[in-house]
């Protein structure tokens, strides 16, 4: 089993693509808004729904997913972070079309920064998480850091967009790209 500060040191690796998704969506859009609360209630409701789905199918889809889930984490990020790119320079208006607050937009970074959070959910079962209250705790803290990392994300990306006069669509869809390779490059060199 894993203690208390493994733990939540698990929680805060997991949380880290959050962090850096919301500092990005806070550069774009240089204010927090309402929306900050649903991205945090969204990041944090799938890294733990993802934990709890990746436990409960261990046993069956393991192989299969195991082996394509990097692949499609970088593909969501890629594709996410391309059409930053693109929208950025061909906002012909100087608005930026690219809007991080939509529904959408958000479900598809809550499930591409959460993919993690399901081989997570897999390995609890090796590491003796064997019934559903044994994985409750342990899903609740990990959604609940990566909501906090998603604000705290968020607080950053707004003050450095208002700070410096990046073009945020640009600088938003390379920081996506990047993370999208970060997952694909750690589960191809492992």
């Amino acid at each position: 089993m894993i203690g208390t500060l493994g733990l939540f040191l698990l929680a805060l690796a997991l949380a880290m693509d959050c962090f850096t998704v919301s500092i990005t969506c806070g550069i774009i859009q240089k204010r927090l808004g309402r929306q900050v609360v649903a991205m945090a209630l969204l990041f944090g409701g799938f890294q733990g729904g993802m934990t709890l789905l990746g436990w409960s199918l261990a046993a069956s889809f393991l192989d299969y997913i195991s082996s394509v889930d990097h692949w499609f984490a970088f593909i969501l990020l890629a594709f996410l972070g391309g059409k930053m790119i693109w929208e950025g320079f061909h906002s012909s208006d100087g608005c930026h079309r690219f809007n991080p607050s939509r529904l959408p937009t958000l479900l598809t970074l809550a499930v591409a920064t959460s993919i993690d959070a399901l081989a997570v959910g897999f390995s609890f079962t090796c590491m003796g998480f064997a019934v559903l209250q044994s994985v409750l705790l342990p899903t609740v803290i990990i959604g609940a850091v990566s909501a906090v990392m998603t604000v705290a994300g968020k607080f950053i990306g707004v003050r450095l967009g208002r700070r410096f006069n990046w073009p945020a669509e640009q600088v938003g869809g390379i920081i996506l790209i990047l993370i999208g390779l970060k997952v694909l490059l750690e589960h191809l060199t492992t």
